[in-house]
């Protein structure tokens, strides 16, 4: 954490500034329990290991679209002269609401706690687990993940990154930059994931009782997660 600041406050390069600053907010304690979850929930198929190390990136990418998406957003009004506070103060609200609810729902559909049978649509925890077993599990992890702005990534993110963004020519590329150093830690879990422990489940053959009970623990990870937000949020 030292080393990083030192490397900020000594950066005179707009891209290094906003990788340092996206490896700042990964190592932060809201974003690391963000990221802790999503390599649980990524590392749960350990049967495919490429599928492993494709759902790292794609986490990734979903933290890269809602970043420069905002980036697009905000960088046009701060050049405009508004005030960045409120803007923080918005996103981050909506960010906080959705998150802790959507965490201890999908923890507990995983763990097949409750079953919803509505007309033509069968909601139960075998559904969710299908459903989010693939791509589009990771993708909107990383979507969500990235707006459940805390105090120091707000800081991060609104306070210094769109400023600087704001004031380069070319500061629509720097809320990339930031998002994949921001998704580093989780990209560089799947490799080792996939490419390593993954390898060796199937070497001991153990990889289905391996993967029933790690799927019980990701999910009891994702409702332990949404509670710790609940408290720091609504309390």
């Amino acid at each position: 954490m030292n080393f990083l600041q030192s490397i900020l406050e000594n950066s005179s390069v707009p891209v290094i500034t906003a990788f340092i600053l996206g490896l700042l907010t990964a190592v932060s304690p809201c974003p690391l329990a963000t990221n802790i979850t999503a390599i649980g929930f990524i590392g749960k198929d350990i049967e495919n290991r490429h599928r492993i190390f494709i759902n790292g990136l794609l986490y990734t990418l979903g933290r890269i679209l809602t970043y420069t998406v905002l980036g697009f957003i905000l960088i046009p009004i701060l050049r405009e002269g508004a005030s960045m506070f409120a803007v923080q103060k918005a996103v981050s609200q909506y960010g906080e609401i959705l998150i802790a609810p959507l965490l201890i729902v999908i923890g507990i559909y995983m763990l097949d706690l409750i079953k919803l049978n509505i007309p033509k649509i069968s909601i139960n925890g075998e559904y969710v687990k299908k459903r989010t077993k693939g791509s589009w599990g990771a993708l909107f992890l990383g979507i969500l993940f990235s707006l459940a702005f805390c105090p120091s990534s707000g800081i991060f993110f609104f306070g210094m990154l769109i400023p600087l963004s704001a004031a380069e020519a070319g500061g629509y590329l720097l809320p990339v930059v930031y998002a994949i150093a921001t998704g580093l830690p989780v990209i560089l879990v799947a490799w080792v994931l996939a490419y390593s422990v993954a390898g060796l489940g199937k070497f001991y053959n153990r990889i289905q009782v391996f993967e029933k009970w790690f799927r019980k623990i990701v999910a009891i990870l994702f409702i332990a997660v949404g509670i710790y937000y609940a408290v720091m949020f609504y309390l």
